[in-house]
């Protein structure tokens, strides 16, 4: 399925040290993601997005992110690369497309925008068109005509917005934003429950649910899964105070030089080979990070949610996850880079 990345920072970073130089940059994991676990290594070439807030508001501008999608392999596209040469940011959302649910168009490429909010998507939500036309209208009109494409990643952004106070809103607190995530997660359970979409039922799968938001100051992100018993797709973090290249060939590290945090990365696989730079989220958590750049875990808890004192916790099934290309694992993560087969 897709990758995805987001960093947020005290500084700005130029986009080229997320997307294009390092070794295992997001853009290499499209064709070479080395770290999964299925043998298959799938290909993440139904496009591509970046989003990305200004450095410095400008009242002309605004204060909504800006994005740059294309239909095209992210790695094969050459206005990308010579953007992020010349772009700074403090906080970017970027996506890797592998299409599981809607057509290849530029309305179906992550990240998707409203206002000043930014959303993206890792997975799919099982059966969904058995579900669509009753998500459709739990929606008022102005929510309902924000869609543009036709994938269930969107719809799910849709039904976030309107779990929202309000939408337009100029600011959000990190708590309005968490609490939207957590009941738009509780809808779409609620509407595959009301439809029979159980494990349970014709072996069916659970929904991957890694949803990222983000309104430029504070950020929400999930790794879930609608199951007790299996593992939700991959997803990691590392914080530090400067992300740097310490060796030629695009080899970097996350550096800590003191207590702060300066930068936060979360990304579905992670962007170095070194294994104290990153931490694995816990499947059925989220993730939130705070405009003062507090990073905090909070379990989603709901009939899916194992208690780390469950010794359930620790059995989750692997195989949904790997047979998708949604997970890696840590002990995947070498010391050095690996060579290619």
């Amino acid at each position: 399925m897709c990758r995805l990345l987001i960093y947020k920072g005290t500084s700005p970073v130029q986009l080229s040290h997320l997307l294009t130089r390092p070794c295992h940059s997001i853009i290499n994991q499209a064709f070479d993601s080395r770290l999964r676990v299925d043998l298959r290594r799938p290909i993440n070439g139904d496009g591509f997005g970046v989003g990305w807030y200004d450095s410095v508001y400008d009242e002309e501008l605004g204060r909504q992110p800006c994005i740059f999608t294309s239909v095209t392999p992210a790695w094969n596209n050459i206005n990308l690369t010579r953007l992020a040469e010349k772009i700074k940011s403090p906080l970017v959302f970027a996506h890797v497309r592998a299409t599981t649910a809607g057509s290849l168009s530029l309305d179906n490429c992550h990240p998707f925008i409203h206002g000043k909010l930014m959303f993206m998507h890792n997975g799919s939500i099982e059966e969904f068109p058995r579900i669509k036309r009753r998500l459709q209208q739990q929606l008022p009109d102005h929510i309902f005509n924000v869609v543009n494409g036709n994938t269930d990643s969107e719809w799910s952004f849709a039904l976030f917005l309107s779990k929202l106070p309000d939408a337009n809103a100029e600011s959000f607190s990190h708590r309005v934003l968490q609490n939207a995530m957590l009941e738009t997660i509780a809808t779409l359970n609620q509407l595959a429950e009301d439809a029979g979409i159980t494990q349970a039922c014709s072996q069916r799968s659970p929904s991957l649910m890694n949803f990222c938001v983000t309104d430029g100051e504070s950020v929400v992100a999930t790794r879930y899964i609608s199951s007790r018993h299996d593992e939700a797709a991959s997803l990691w973090f590392s914080s530090g105070t400067t992300f740097s290249e310490y060796a030629d060939g695009g080899h970097y590290k996350m550096s800590k030089a003191d207590k702060r945090e300066n930068i936060i990365m979360v990304a579905s696989e992670p962007l170095t080979f070194e294994k104290a730079d990153w931490m694995e989220i816990k499947t059925n958590y989220m993730v939130v990070i705070t405009p003062k750049m507090n990073l905090l875990q909070i379990p989603i808890i709901d009939k899916f949610y194992v208690p780390p004192s469950d010794p359930e916790s620790q059995s989750r099934a692997t195989d949904l996850a790997a047979a998708k290309g949604l997970l890696n694992s840590r002990r995947n993560i070498p010391n050095a880079p690996l060579t290619p087969p």
